[in-house]
């Protein structure tokens, strides 16, 4: 089992299909694409001598030249390490030299890693770092040779080979390397078409979130089915360019996290823009709270689906169908907007306990899933692997809630409930109280010490421009809703609240306000 047989076979039954464009611009059919992929394996392995298992690192936007590479990687049957390009080289650096990458391809100079400074600011640095690093910028006349050449073919994988190591994004200490398979790429690819959508050969998937992480690993479907592959000129997320180019070539598909979603109805409902060349929004990533999903289906229309998943069971944990997010005459349908939706099709998902014993319906724990897309560890780190992976299943750290129905509705990562007073309070109720309010526009809740409580409630709340929102019709909208104890003690209001690299506001910064 090779990834790479999935793209033999679309270029051998739909060769003359357009595969890659940037923007508008027509780059590769499939036969190419295909091409490319298998001259680019033959140069990793001769030109470079790279072994069935060495790890090629990707550090660059999103680009072209992402599909060639990560093809050419498994075709060559190698690992691909993709690196999110806006890390800093010292993070760059650690995850080099933790996977014991042998090349690392980069963008633009090598002496310039994503244009930053600090202690390993040049590719040199990152290289001493890293011992027997090799790299390689796609920018280079080297490189625009490495798709010259023979072919060579696919090196065979077995199923439970590593196809894929993802980094985490490190915000509580060092990120750690998830270990991927071919068979668990392969799993999480069938998911699409069985709990996401179903995609064509006439759909177009578009790369406005990072290839490094999620947008990516959904180019496997659409290869499958012979879909066109967009990557915007700009490279990322620009909401006039995304709707142009979605007029352009209709049944456009594409991932975003929450931020995006909301950058774009508000593009689409001040500009009256028309969005029927989205054909899927898939959401993820990060909470999506009642009034924007509301606002985000009055705005778009029934574009959207849900999906819940980790680094770990990548975009496969639950998905919250474009059924179940047009079913406004369902009983249930507020309650069933704000879940994740049902466990997909390879995984079982339940809450549990402490002690790992499955919990009842409408009771919190922690969220426990199992299948066939749970990684298979950490590499090189038995201590962190043995402690989320036990006895089969793969501890989340969430803090969810099943249904009799089986949906899930997460709460919030265990480390974020606040103990006050000996009862847990859940960040993610408060906080979608306090977006009813119409001057707020975004806000983020955690618990600061209390000598009395143990903890208390805070709110970090940013404004919409122009306006305010008194503490006391804050305090008042909690009273309506939820129960005084739970109601904030503080509002902190703001410009911004700070987010990592994909949008998740990072709340271990927020903390520090209380401790620095």
């Amino acid at each position: 089992m090779n990834l790479a047989h999935l793209l033999a076979r679309t270029a051998r039954v739909f060769p003359q299909l357009n595969a890659v464009t940037r923007g508008e611009q027509e780059l590769w059919s499939y036969a190419e694409l295909f091409r490319r992929a298998a001259v680019i394996a033959g140069k990793l392995r001769g030109v470079y001598g790279l072994q069935a298992g060495d790890r090629v690192a990707l550090f660059m936007a999103n680009c072209p030249q992402y599909l060639e590479l990560l093809y050419g990687v498994w075709h060559a049957g190698l690992v691909a390490v993709p690196i999110n390009n806006k890390l800093h080289p010292r993070e760059v650096a650690f995850i080099c030299e933790n996977s014991a990458a042998s090349l690392l391809f980069v963008a633009g100079t090598l002496g310039g890693l994503a244009g930053a400074g600090g202690l390993v600011g040049d590719a040199g640095a990152v290289a001493g770092r890293a011992p027997g690093l090799r790299m390689l910028s796609i920018d280079t006349p080297e490189y625009r040779r490495i798709a010259d050449g023979a072919t060579i073919d696919i090196v065979p994988r077995a199923p439970d080979d590593l196809a894929w190591l993802f980094y985490t994004s490190g915000t509580t200490g060092q990120p750690k390397g998830v270990m991927l398979s071919q068979r668990n790429l392969l799993a999480m690819s069938l998911c699409y078409f069985t709990d996401v959508d179903q995609a064509t050969r006439a759909d177009s998937i578009l790369y406005a979130a990072p290839m490094s992480h999620g947008a990516g690993m959904y180019n496997f479907a659409h290869v499958l089915v012979g879909a066109r592959h967009v990557v915007p000129a700009s490279g990322g997320f620009d909401v006039a360019e995304i709707l142009a180019l979605a007029q352009h070539f209709g049944q456009v598909s594409l991932f975003a996290a929450p931020t995006m979603v909301l950058r774009l109805v508000e593009h689409v409902a001040t500009h009256g823009s028309d969005c029927r060349g989205i054909k899927t929004i898939v959401y993820g990533g990060g909470p999506m709270y009642l009034e924007d999903i509301r606002r985000a289906l009055d705005v778009l229309g029934d574009r959207l689906v849900q999906i819940y998943g980790q680094g770990e069971s990548p975009m496969t944990i639950t998905a919250l169908a474009r059924q179940h997010l047009a079913d406004r005459e369902h009983p249930r349908y507020l309650e069933r907007i704000v879940s994740v939706g049902v466990a997909q099709s390879v995984v079982e998902v339940v809450v549990a306990d402490a002690d790992g014993q499955p919990l009842p319906a409408g009771v919190a724990g922690e969220v426990l899933v199992r299948g066939e897309t749970v990684m298979q560890g950490y590499w090189r780190n038995p201590e962190a692997s043995a402690a989320t992976l036990r006895d089969g299943w793969l501890y989340t750290g969430d803090v969810g809630v099943l249904d009799d129905d089986g949906f899930l509705t997460l709460k919030d990562r265990s480390k974020d409930v606040i103990i006050s007073g000996g009862s847990n309070i859940y960040p993610r109720e408060v906080e979608e109280v306090l977006l009813q309010h119409a001057a707020v526009a975004e806000v983020s809740v955690i618990g600061r010490p209390s000598a009395e409580w143990g903890e208390e409630v805070v709110a970090f709340v940013v404004c919409r421009a122009g306006l305010v929102a008194p503490p006391a019709e804050l305090d008042q909208l909690c009273l309506q809703s939820i129960a005084r104890f739970k109601r904030p003690k503080n509002y902190v209001f703001v410009a911004a609240l700070p987010k990592n690299n994909y949008g998740k506001v990072l709340k271990t910064e927020l903390r520090r306000h209380w401790t620095s």
